[in-house]
């Protein structure tokens, strides 16, 4: 990230930055460098002890020490070390507002709208950007696809970065002039405390729904880590719920008095609404209402899930100050997401769409999107991660059923057997005959070559991702290139093999 993540030389004072911490060792810690990483503890640094899942920092206290670290942050005093130690509830969370104070606070100095659900945070921060800067207003992004600060942008290594990087992408947009940002925030991120020191003027929940359980264990932890979100509001800010999902409407309960409530709804009485004028694999048309102003608005972006998409970023836009007519305006002209329900056309006389979906739920509305507008049948080729939750599998595997042929195959299997995740897959298809193709690439062909005039093809699970993770290996792999590819190699061959053939006949090509 360039100079992004250099500190600048400013002098931190431990107690003046947490006035209820205790000290062990001395009255006060002051330093220019802290950090997380004993490996980059230099002379006069302090370490950072943050006790995570797979790795405890406590480990890590000597190497830091022999490098310099010249005090320590811990939850609870460290016996028999020879440095000062500062005594904190919460070291995740202390770190996080080290970061944001050595960078100067920059979310105090944007306005910043933080989303998180299971579904939909790319689709809201980059439709939040689009609509900003259709209107002149320069706004920065953190998130799944890429980071931006505004003018430039470099691929992203995790959806919410670390503190450190995060703090410093903020600083970076106050820099290059923005006055906005939109971020996406993990349930990783959250329980992680990544987002300690961050401001938000907008704290917006799409949805919560099954995923990450390797990692949280129960849905009641994992929704819990989403309501960390609004722990980061500051007071008079705004929160964005959406009251057609229980799981994220539940939380309403959770607002307090001293931030304002705004709920969205396709179905139910709400501040931000709409109804459905036209849907089509070409777009949809709906009447946008905010706080009763009605506007006409059209976008190129598919299915009811995605209008939820829409009106959450309404609602958040206009807790920024942009009015209705401004919204509908900026939406007219928003493409597309990355990944995100991404059409890949190139000639053939069908439709072919390549998506993230990796959750069930999202696979499932992505799907009965596509049903509801497609004339001829649904091909999904669709798979499972490895090392991540497998209790997932079976129900990825019931929510392909709303496609018509259903391709199961590899996304990124990493250390598991992929025929093994298939397996698991298939156990929730029962009575349905699936095709099982372990290539991807492959199962993407026979896709392809099944498709006819009429019919509609989900390549589900990658979306923007460019690599494939098979063991130890990341191997270059984008379903968007290798569908273009197979689209030009089969075009190809339809033409030499049966050039006056009906397109049906064309199915049956390879």
């Amino acid at each position: 990230m360039g100079d992004a993540v250099v500190q600048p030389p400013i002098i931190i004072s431990l107690r003046r930055l947490f006035p209820q911490a205790s000290f062990v060792g001395c009255a006060d810690l002051r330093a220019t460098h802290v950090t997380a990483d004993s490996r980059t503890c230099r002379p006069k640094s302090l370490f950072a002890v943050i006790r995570g899942r797979q790795l405890n920092g406590c480990e890590f206290i000597r190497d830091a020490l022999s490098r310099g670290a010249a005090g320590l942050i811990v939850d609870r005093p460290i016996p028999d070390i020879p440095v000062p130690q500062c005594v904190v509830q919460d070291v995740r969370a202390a770190f996080a507002e080290i970061c944001a104070f050595r960078c100067g606070w920059p979310s105090r100095q944007l306005k910043v709208a933080g989303v998180t659900g299971t579904n939909g945070k790319t689709t809201v921060t980059w439709l939040v950007r689009s609509i900003l800067e259709f209107h002149r207003e320069r706004c920065g992004v953190l998130g799944t696809v890429e980071y931006s600060d505004g003018w430039t942008t470099e691929p992203s290594a995790l959806t919410t970065p670390g503190p450190e990087i995060q703090a410093a992408w903020l600083a970076r947009m106050v820099r290059r002039g923005a006055g906005f940002a939109a971020i996406e925030v993990s349930s990783h991120a959250l329980d992680q405390r990544r987002i300690s020191g961050t401001e938000l003027q907008c704290g917006a929940i799409t949805n919560i729904t099954r995923d990450h359980f390797d990692y949280h264990g129960t849905f009641e932890a994992y929704q819990s880590a989403k309501f960390r979100l609004l722990e980061s509001i500051r007071p008079g800010g705004l929160v964005v719920l959406n009251r057609d999902d229980p799981g994220a409407w539940a939380l309403r309960e959770r607002v307090d008095s001293s931030r304002n409530l705004i709920a969205t709804s396709l179905g139910n009485a709400a501040d931000v609404t709409a109804q459905l004028r036209e849907e089509s694999l070409r777009g949809t048309a709906f009447q946008l209402s905010i706080h009763g102003r009605t506007v006409e608005c059209h976008t190129t972006l598919i299915g009811r899930y995605n209008v939820a998409n829409c009106l959450t970023a309404a609602a958040i836009l206009s807790g920024f100050g942009l009015s209705p007519e401004q919204i509908s305006a900026g939406l007219e002209q928003f493409c597309v997401v990355p990944g995100r329900l991404e059409r890949i056309a190139c000639g053939q006389p069908f439709d072919v769409f390549v998506d993230y979906a990796h959750t069930d739920d999202a696979l499932a509305r992505c799907l009965q999107a596509l049903r509801s507008m497609t004339p001829g049948r649904l091909i999904v080729v669709f798979g499972a991660g490895g090392d991540r939750d497998r209790e997932k599998r079976p129900l990825m595997g019931r929510a392909a059923l709303h496609a018509d042929v259903q391709i199961a195959t590899s996304d990124n299997p990493r250390s598991e057997v992929p025929e093994r995740i298939i397996e698991e897959i298939l156990a929730g298809m029962a009575g349905a005959r699936p095709i099982v193709e372990v290539d991807r690439s492959v199962a993407i062909r026979r896709a392809l070559e099944l498709a006819v005039p009429g019919d509609c093809v989900l390549v589900a699970g990658k979306g923007h991702e460019q690599e494939q993770i098979i063991g130890a290996e990341r191997l270059p792999f984008d379903d968007r290139q290798v569908v273009r590819q197979w689209l030009s190699r089969l075009t190809t061959e339809w033409n030499l093999s049966l050039p006056t053939a009906s397109p049906r006949s064309f199915a049956r090509v390879g």
